[in-house]
């Protein structure tokens, strides 16, 4: 009797300190986990308390500027889709984007396209681990921040990375797309 008592604390003990968060579960989650960490293995997933569904919710959950948020924005171009990383205290411009690709069939995705192309929900779409290969155009205006913060495939969930770094990540292209 005493012996399984010992083995109860010691399961408390250890699940008090070895807590694995459910979201780290998340197949959407794990998705992104294996992309930043095949890129640099020091990267992680930080899971908030409360939601990032936008830029000014992660700004407030993690105590930093509301421009080193990096809102991952799919856009439908005639039949095919781009992905915006932009600044999340900028819009990003249609005009710009058309101008860019010399079309005027230019649009925001359907958010039932953007679960389809990129494999995540509207508010938890990360800039890596797409079900398709995207081309990705990073706003300009991320470069005033040495970190930023972006979407880990859950509204709950972001990772932190050098500006640098997630243009190499991504195989960005840094252009002019906001107003």
């Amino acid at each position: 009797m005493q012996f399984s008592h010992k083995c109860c604390i010691y399961s408390i003990l250890i699940n008090e300190f070895f807590t694995v968060d459910p979201l780290l579960n998340k197949e959407t989650v794990k998705r992104v986990e294996k992309a930043i960490k095949a890129f640099d293995n020091k990267l992680g997933i930080i899971c908030l308390e409360q939601t990032a569904r936008t830029a000014n919710d992660a700004a407030t959950a993690l105590g930093c500027s509301v421009g080193a948020i990096v809102k991952s924005l799919l856009f439908r171009v005639e039949d095919k889709f781009i992905l915006c990383l932009v600044s999340g205290d900028k819009r990003c411009s249609l005009n710009k984007l058309k101008s860019i690709f010399n079309s005027k069939d230019i649009s925001m995705a359907h958010p039932d396209d953007v679960k389809k192309v990129t494999g995540y929900t509207i508010g938890g779409v990360s800039p890596v681990g797409h079900l398709n290969q995207l081309k990705i155009f990073i706003d300009n205006n991320l470069e005033r921040f040495t970190k930023v913060f972006a979407a880990a495939g859950h509204p709950n969930c972001v990772f932190k990375i050098d500006f640098n770094k997630l243009t190499q990540l991504t195989n960005g292209e840094k252009k002019d797309i906001t107003e």
